[in-house]
């Protein structure tokens, strides 16, 4: 693996969503350093240790969450470090039961399969149907790391970018939480 700059020149191969992502980002004039890891996809947060050393980034844990009901749906972006426990979510959302989505509404709001959830995955969400959660630690750093709806390459660009172009240019309004992992 290696630390690349910006949008890859040659999209052969690429899939149309992270086709998307990068134009997505190029329109918005984020820069962003990137590693294509084709050969080892990343589905766990075991395997971004790698992909965390070459960018120097905190891969974060993205969890596609939804109600009992399934009809209301959450991204939660948190520290890939940090235990994730339902309830100590639930209570601050005032959700009863929160679990995790099926991949089928994965696919149909986000256009995402398991493994590849990211931020840039509600470019995707037209009609704002999933709301973003951010844990108040991913805000304190100085850069973000996500996959560009893919798990094959991985992305790092400044939480300044993330919170003043990225997300205004999703349309999403982020509730932000305070998770201890407890």
């Amino acid at each position: 693996m290696e630390l690349l700059r910006g949008s890859p020149e040659d999209m052969t191969g690429r899939q149309e969503r992270e086709v998307r992502t990068y134009r997505f980002l190029d329109g918005l004039g984020v820069e962003f350093e990137r590693t294509d890891h084709r050969d080892q996809p990343a589905t766990t947060m075991e395997a971004c240790e790698e992909i965390d050393a070459v960018l120097n980034v905190r891969i974060c844990k993205n969890l596609f969450l939804c109600n009992r009901q399934k009809t209301k749906f959450y991204l939660l972006i948190m520290p890939g470090d940090k235990p994730f426990k339902t309830k100590e979510l639930s209570s601050q959302m005032g959700i009863s039961r929160l679990s995790f989505a099926d991949e089928a509404c994965m696919e149909e709001l986000l256009d995402l399969h398991p493994g590849s959830v990211s931020v840039l995955g509600l470019m995707n969400d037209k009609e704002h149907r999933v709301q973003l959660v951010i844990d108040e630690d991913v805000l304190k750093e100085e850069y973000f790391g996500c996959h560009p709806c893919v798990n094959t390459s991985s992305l790092k660009f400044s939480v300044k970018d993330l919170t003043d172009k990225v997300i205004p240019a999703l349309g999403a309004s982020p509730v932000t939480v305070k998770l201890v992992g407890e």
